[in-house]
Formats: structure tokens, C-alpha cells, sequence
């Protein structure tokens, strides 16, 4: 039976997540003995999957599924399932997927193990590692269903370049109407999304206003980064609330997270501590958030960040 992973997309494009979730799926059949198969939905090209380890796509096109309904996605992966017979199914850990997982799980009675890091260190009975306690500690979970979705928490595993040949396959789904439907939606464009970026630049209350806020933004455009925000800051209406992360807001997985006048509140540190490097720029030297830095920098947030921009423009022109 192979291992079946829902592969995300925006625009008719994969997401960046979507590689990672092939190449754990790939290493994780590999395991498993088996195959490694891809479901799309309004992608355009999949042929770049087949550098992860992907075997098959199963592409869905349909313009009823261009707006996100957690039951009518989980319905139409779970026809992918009956069709393949796969019985472990790979998804990321989105908000999408954390809203379809639920209604997947009851749908073919299977058992959900959110927040994985690693591949399995057993398989009878499938035991992964996973975050608990907002990233702050480790559990190995066990579970001895049939059936499993593993839910891959973001940029955890890495990308595994495994070049195979791919088969394509328009597959044929029946859609059911569902009791909730989208009536409006707004996406920002022409702006790197906080769940794409490696780079994640964020600022709060120590910016002292929206009119400062170009500082962050020239920043962010010389690293490519996407910009952030804190609670505070979106709640004062200084930034928009799709700029909110945190444990209430969007969480972060980044490779490097600058954070420029956050003082560190609790729930602000639960929903960024994935991030792998993270650095802060503070005036208060007893701010929280030093404690969870990799780096530090004490000093005016007005007198540091032009002064790195402009370090940051000087190395990037002379290696370039």
C-alpha cells in the first residue's frame, strides 16, 4: 500500500512546504517498502515532484476547488485513499491541513499524529517523534491503527533530492455540496507569504508607529524576506492582521527570525520557537525574548536596523 501525501498550491504553483512533504513521503515509503504518491489540485505542473522521490501524481482539476473547504478536501482525499488503498497519508501542518485532518481522520478512521519532526523509529507500532508543549519538548507517539495521517511539522525534515520518473494521472473526483461556502476572499500579492519565507523580519511596539515601519520593510527587501508583526501591533491596527504571528496569530517555521522591539510574551515565543535561527534587536536588555534568542543585539532599534541594512547592501553587492 503506498504512502499518499496531499501536496498544497497557490496560483496553479506547489507550495515550498509541498517539497518537504514529498521528500519525507519518499524516504518514509522507502521504509514502508512501498511508493510514494502525490494528490494536486489546480497544479499546473508536477513534474517537480519526481526530484523528491515521487512516483505518481493523482491531479485534480476543478475550478469548484479553487476556493479551501476543509470537508469537501478532506472528502476528495479521502477518495484518493479508497483508490490507492494507501493506509498512512502525509500532511503539513498549515492551517488548512490542521482544519482537514480531523474531518480525514473520522472519514477513514484513522489516527492523526500532528507536529511530527521525524520519520518513524518504529513500525509496529508506528512511533514518531513530535513537538509538545509548544515546541518546547519532545514526545515519541505510538499508535496502532490501520490507517495514520501524519501531519509534518514545517520545515523540519529538510528537502532529499531523489530524481525518479513520475506518472501523471487525471484523477476523476466526485464533489459533494457542503452546508458552508466562501462568499469572499482577499489575498495579498506581490509579497513573499510568511508560511513561504526562510527569512522572517518582524517588528512590535518599540517601532513606535505605522510611519516607522519602512525601516522593517527595507530590511525585508534587502534579505527577501517576508515582514511580521506582534499582537499589539496588528490589534492597534498599525500592520494588517494577516502580518500577526504568534501562538494566536500565524505561527513561524522559518530558517531566521528577526524580531525588532518585541519584548517576548509568552504567546508570541509559543508560535515562532520552530524557527531554527532566531535574533533580536531590543533596547531593554531584560526583555524576554533574549532568553530564547540564538543571537542579541541591545541598542535603539532606530540607530541598529539602518545600520545593518546598509552592512547587509554592502555584503550583498560585493558578493554578487
Amino acid at each position: 500500500m503506498p504512502v499518499i501525501t496531499y501536496i498544497e498550491s497557490s496560483n496553479g504553483k506547489i507550495k515550498k512546504n509541498g517539497f518537504e512533504l514529498a521528500s519525507y513521503s519518499s524516504e518514509l515509503a522507502k521504509l514502508l517498502n512501498t511508493t510514494a504518491i502525490a494528490l494536486t489540485v489546480n497544479v499546473s505542473d508536477c513534474s517537480e515532484l519526481g526530484n523528491y522521490g515521487i512516483s505518481k501524481v493523482l491531479k485534480i482539476s476543478d475550478d469548484s476547488l479553487n476556493e479551501f473547504n476543509a470537508s469537501t478536501y478532506a472528502d476528495i482525499i479521502t477518495q484518493a485513499v479508497n483508490k490507492t488503498g494507501a493506509s498512512t497519508i502525509v500532511l503539513s501542518s498549515s492551517l488548512d491541513s490542521k482544519y482537514l485532518a480531523p474531518i480525514l481522520s473520522a472519514n477513514i478512521e484513522a489516527a492523526y499524529i500532528n507536529n511530527v519532526i521525524s520519520l518513524p523509529s518504529n513500525l509496529d507500532p508506528f512511533t514518531v517523534k513530535r513537538t509538545a508543549f509548544t515546541n518546547k519538548a519532545f514526545s515519541d507517539t505510538s499508535s496502532n491503527s490501520k490507517n495514520v495521517i501524519v501531519g509534518l511539522s514545517n520545515n523540519s525534515f529538510g528537502l532529499i533530492e531523489n530524481s525518479i520518473s513520475i506518472d501523471e494521472e487525471i484523477f476523476e473526483v466526485s464533489i459533494s455540496n457542503s452546508n458552508l461556502s466562501v462568499e469572499s476572499s482577499e489575498k495579498v500579492s506581490g509579497k513573499i507569504s510568511i508560511a513561504d519565507a526562510d527569512i522572517v523580519v518582524s517588528a512590535g511596539r518599540g517601532m513606535k508607529g505605522p510611519e516607522n515601519w519602512n525601516l522593517i520593510e527595507d530590511l525585508a527587501d534587502t534579505l527577501g524576506a517576508a515582514t511580521a508583526c506582534s499582537k499589539p501591533v496588528s490589534d492597534m491596527g498599525w500592520r494588517p492582521h494577516s502580518e500577526h504571528v504568534g501562538q494566536t496569530g500565524k505561527p513561524v517555521a522559518t530558517n531566521l527570525y528577526i524580531a525588532i522591539g518585541i519584548s517576548g510574551a509568552i504567546q508570541h515565543l509559543a508560535g515562532i520557537n520552530s524557527s531554527k535561527i532566531k535574533v533580536v534587536i531590543n533596547s531593554d536588555p531584560e526583555a524576554p525574548f533574549f532568553k530564547a534568542a540564538d543571537y542579541g543585539i541591545v541598542g535603539d532599534a532606530f540607530d541598529v536596523v539602518p545600520r545593518l541594512n546598509e552592512k547587509l547592501k554592502e555584503f550583498k553587492a560585493q558578493n554578487s
